[in-house]
């Protein structure tokens, strides 16, 4: 497996894509998750007006720098709330992503309150019936993710493993694959190699990021309770062949679950340095985990 990690690690930092992708690959890494929310929230590149001739301009500081796009995310919002606008700038970033060569990009399914677990699958079987057209021109898989834990009695979404299949089943089409969050599977009592293996060749990516067990928080591995012993050896059993593509963005931790009188603290946040040094330990983490189970591609 190569190694992979997201343009969103540095967003928290104020870096734009470019200067992301400069950091990482600072740090070792070659392969990029292109994550569209600075683009989508700021109205500019993959998102700006001019985005064809910007993503010419990627792929040849790509050439240049010798790494590779290999999957996206698409902007994250209300699915079924942000009507045909949300749908239309979901099919953007598809081609957008197909565009920088991406043969993967992840869309998160939606949810409403009030909505049974039957409503919530015809609403997303729509959702992603309304995407796949698109996904087939560009020659492009959708993936749909395994959610956090669920926390609202009255609201049902896809957070778990066997729901995750169901869906996708249930959707049954080609370019409709999953993408595996570690860390959201880390909330759930089901061990991580057994919700792997009940996916199978569903899985065509995965967010490698880590938690204690109660909270979403996107931090590094062997920094809470994830056991990589059983996503390896889940990884290693469906034959996946995909990147180890890490979703630490909150390394270290930026969560706004702080206590509210350290917001404008000194020592809030540590300054951009000590990011890159984190995101040089998540390379060589990375490549350590994945050579101890003698997979690891440069």
């Amino acid at each position: 497996m190569k190694l992979a990690t997201t343009t969103g690690d540095f967003f928290k930092y104020g870096f734009d894509v470019e200067e992301s992708i400069a950091a990482i690959l600072e740090a070792g890494f070659k392969y990029i998750d292109y994550s569209f929310t600075f683009d989508y929230n700021n109205r500019t590149g993959m998102f700006g007006n001019s985005w064809e001739a910007y993503s010419e301009k990627l792929l040849k500081l790509a050439q240049d720098k010798g790494f590779k796009f290999v999957q996206a995310h698409s902007p994250t919002g209300k699915v079924f709330a942000g009507g045909e606008q949300f749908v239309d700038n979901t099919k953007r970033s598809i081609k957008a992503a197909a565009a920088l060569g991406i043969p993967n990009i992840v869309v998160h399914s939606g949810y409403l309150k009030g909505l049974s677990k039957k409503e919530t699958f015809e609403r997303n079987k729509e959702f992603y019936e309304e995407l796949l057209p698109v996904a087939e021109s560009c020659n492009i898989n959708v993936l749909t993710e395994n959610f956090d834990k669920m926390c609202d009695p009255d609201t049902y979404w896809i957070d778990n493993a066997q729901d995750l299949k169901e869906l996708i089943d249930y959707i049954n089409h080609p370019l409709l694959k999953a993408c595996w969050d570690t860390g959201h599977g880390n909330l759930q009592k089901l061990p991580q190699h057994e919700a792997l293996k009940l996916l199978g060749n569903r899985v065509a990516a995965v967010h490698i990021q880590d938690n204690a067990g109660d909270y979403d928080d996107h931090i590094l591995p062997f920094c809470g309770t994830l056991s990589m012993d059983s996503v390896m050896l889940g990884l290693k059993e469906i034959g996946f062949d995909g990147y180890f593509t890490f979703e630490a963005d909150n390394t270290p931790y930026l969560s706004w679950r702080k206590p509210e009188r350290e917001y404008d603290g000194k020592c809030f946040k540590l300054p951009v340095d000590f990011r890159k040094r984190f995101e040089k330990i998540m390379y060589d983490m990375g490549k350590y985990v994945l050579t101890q189970y003698g997979c690891f591609e440069e």
